[in-house]
């Protein structure tokens, strides 16, 4: 059956086990009352499945309160005899359970009842201490008399925040365990789901994030990592696509492969959003649908600027063949931001999607970071949508970054690398291609500007004239050790004697000279 809860019946592959006896544990503020108050919600709004709620500590009207603020319209589901709330005490609870019969059984009955919700445990528990009775009984009477209402019902139970030294009874008794944690990370509290079992089903393991969100509920995000192949075979393309700068098509052999991932690692001003507004712009051109994912800059700052290169990114965007997604990095949730970019994916059928920058990821969760790019790298191939993942490197071209911190290389097909290399007192910017895929990449270095159309490599046999400029300067063919940021100039003279095998020229005298 489904439970109705937005996203929980996805961890449990499509619903819980009719009748089953579920336990919703976790610490207070954890969620638990509003997990069960949606779960009758929605079995009588959606489902037709009438509902009881046994309350021992909260009254009517508080609950009546929290579902209005949930648009669960709960009072007009009790005036339609769908759902009706009881409050009682452990004492008379646990005495109905011991009879065949008695006032709970033929409420259940009378409204056809399929869902119960008994809110909560610890009262149970601290009547058996303070009667000196063992709680060990009272579980079993409970559960006994469960199974023979004959409805599905879900029990909360308060649980301290060391949730893995909970060996309580009700842990074995009960059929399905759903534990709800709070957790605090850099000053940011989040929720966090976990099936724990859940017999004669399986589910998803692991932690997924929850939110309880204003005028619809509790929303379950299921870990990015769990994300189903959309098939056992990897979809692939030979058909290959531009890059929008038609001189890096030519250096990574003809364009990019459609479907492939592509990462463009450099230091800040390199040019790495203005290559992916390229890339996005020249295809939307061709047919085919863009999504730019932004967590650095606002879309209005990027369109601005793309406007002053003569890039046509705000035409696009009105135009509906380019979406923008933007989120901040301070409040970033990887669960909840993977489901928003895969809806908006399916929803707008993306063909090419950038993500500017993917170092947001290492700061939002560093631990979490490399799984989380490879299951984005997964969704994507397995709709032979063609990525860019910009990353921004502090250190040399993002080499050992991307391979050691981030673990990203794997993942990629194709790299470019972006960097400035100081020449005289003038700073250049670097442009080289160490990888591409099922591709006779040219493994070169070249100079390249940002101007008029955005980013364009230079053809050494144009370089400006000398006289032009303050300091005279050479192209990069001239120079040694580029990627190091500290070129050193060739000899010709002594380049052409090894390659003659002659013997190197005598060197000047400067006090001679």
């Amino acid at each position: 059956m489904p439970t109705g809860i937005a996203g929980l019946d996805d961890v449990l592959l499509g619903g819980i086990q009719r009748h089953n006896n579920i336990l919703v544990e976790g610490a207070p503020g954890a969620g638990k009352t509003t997990l069960a108050l949606d779960f009758i919600c929605a079995g009588a709004r959606e489902f037709g499945e009438p509902g009881i709620i046994v309350s021992f500590e909260l009254d009517a009207d508080k609950l009546l309160r929290d579902a209005a603020g949930f648009n669960w319209n709960l009072e007009q589901l009790i005036q339609d005899g769908k759902v009706r709330i009881i409050q009682t005490s452990p004492a008379v609870l646990l005495q109905e359970f011991r009879s065949n019969e008695g006032v709970l059984y033929n409420e259940l009955k009378a409204m056809g009842a399929r869902r119960l919700v008994i809110d909560g445990l610890t009262p149970l528990k601290l009547y058996a201490e303070l009667h000196h009775t063992p709680f060990r009984e009272d579980m079993h009477t409970l559960v006994e008399g469960l199974s023979r209402l004959g409805v599905t019902t879900l029990v909360t139970a308060e649980r301290g925040e060391n949730l893995q030294l909970g060996l309580e009874h009700e842990r074995f008794v009960f059929d399905t365990i759903i534990t709800l944690m709070r957790q605090e990370q850099r000053r940011r509290g989040s929720r966090k789901l976990r099936v724990l079992k859940s017999r004669g089903q399986d589910f998803i393991d692991g932690e997924h994030t929850m939110t309880i969100e204003a005028g619809s509920g509790i929303h379950v995000y299921r870990r990015a990592q769990s994300r189903p192949k959309l098939t056992d075979l990897q979809p692939t393309s030979s058909e290959r696509i531009t890059t929008g700068i038609a001189a890096l098509d030519a250096l990574m052999d003809g364009g990019i492969y459609r479907g492939s991932v592509t990462m463009v690692a450099g230091i800040s001003g390199t040019g790495k959003t203005v290559s992916a507004v390229q890339f996005l712009c020249a295809n939307a051109r061709q047919g085919r649908r863009g999504l730019l994912v932004t967590l650095d800059e606002h879309p209005d700052q990027i369109m601005r600027n793309a406007g002053t290169l003569g890039l046509e990114l705000r035409k696009e965007v009105d135009e509906g063949r380019i979406q923008i997604h933007y989120e901040s990095p301070l409040e970033l949730d990887l669960d909840i931001h993977f489901d928003r970019i895969i809806r908006l994916c399916e929803a707008q059928q993306i063909d090419c999607i950038v993500f500017d920058s993917i170092a947001v990821y290492e700061m939002a969760a560093k631990d979490e970071a490399a799984d989380f790019l490879y299951a984005l790298a997964t969704f994507f191939k397995g709709r032979l949508a063609t990525v860019y993942f910009n990353y921004e490197s502090p250190e040399l071209l993002g080499v050992s970054q991307i391979s050691q911190e981030l673990k990203g290389s794997h993942l990629v097909d194709n790299i470019v690398l972006l960097s400035y290399v100081e020449i005289s007192t003038k700073l250049r910017r670097a442009l080289t291609v160490p990888k591409v895929r099922g591709s006779k990449n040219v493994q070169e270095t070249n100079e390249y500007l940002i101007g008029e159309g955005g980013i364009a490599i230079l053809d050494e046999t144009m370089q400006p004239h000398a006289a032009d400029l303050a300091v005279p300067q050479l192209p990069f063919s001239a120079y040694y050790g580029l990627l190091s940021r500290s070129p050193s100039r060739k000899s010709p003279a002594m380049e052409g004697a090894i390659a003659q095998g002659e013997d190197l020229p005598e060197s000047v005298d400067p006090v001679q000279s």
